[in-house]
């Protein structure tokens, strides 16, 4: 990662840390009261083909024990009304701000995969998880909404996983590496301004 991208990282997690600071404490506290602990969810990703890390978000589902695996139309009924608001607004995310102060994200990059696809195809993932992965990025945007209709009509947690490795992987792949060649300051600024708008016209 280039200086100028971990400082633009540090400087923007730093300032939204301060600022949304309250409405997290107001969102830990709803969450709380709403559905109980425990209000974050944290899971096992990759920073690089070697290295992993714990993502935090909030909570959205149900707990159920040895819970993994890509959220498909299997999952569908887990997910609380409480966590269906959060994630229509991607406040959800919000904890990841100290994923990206603690080096392990960007604010834009690949979505960190799961352990288990890094290991089924290295060949791709050697490739993408060059660039440090983000919590938003060209595949979000672009692929994010029809990733979701696929992943929404598969009823087991097998099918989820044949449709996602099948089609969903190479498809973000192709983005993310379209991104890496490309990458610049003003290309995230732009890949986040979308992001926000993406964010305000689903509300």
């Amino acid at each position: 990662m280039i200086w100028s991208k971990r400082l633009f990282d540090l400087f923007f997690a730093l300032l939204l840390s301060v600022i949304l600071a309250p409405v997290l404490v107001v969102l830990l506290l709803w969450l709380l009261i709403k559905e109980g602990r425990p209000v974050f969810y944290v899971a096992e990703r990759m920073t690089t083909p070697s290295k992993s890390f714990n993502l935090w978000k909030l909570r959205t589902m149900t707990v159920v024990e040895h819970d993994s695996g890509v959220s498909g139309g299997d999952k569908a009924a887990r997910i609380t009304r409480t966590g269906a608001f959060l994630r229509s607004k991607r406040l959800d995310e919000f904890p990841q701000l100290w994923n990206i102060l603690k080096g392990d994200l960007s604010f834009v990059g690949p979505r960190p995969p799961l352990r288990q696809y890094v290991e089924a195809y290295p060949e791709i993932y050697n490739e993408v998880l060059k660039s440090r992965p983000g919590v938003t990025g060209l595949a979000s945007i672009v692929y994010h909404k029809h990733e979701a209709a696929l992943l929404a009509r598969c009823d087991s947690s097998e099918e989820t996983d044949a449709v996602y490795s099948r089609i969903c992987v190479p498809a973000k792949a192709r983005l993310d590496l379209i991104y890496q060649r490309n990458q610049s300051m003003w290309y995230d600024f732009d890949l986040v301004f979308q992001t926000i708008g993406y964010v305000f016209r689903r509300g």
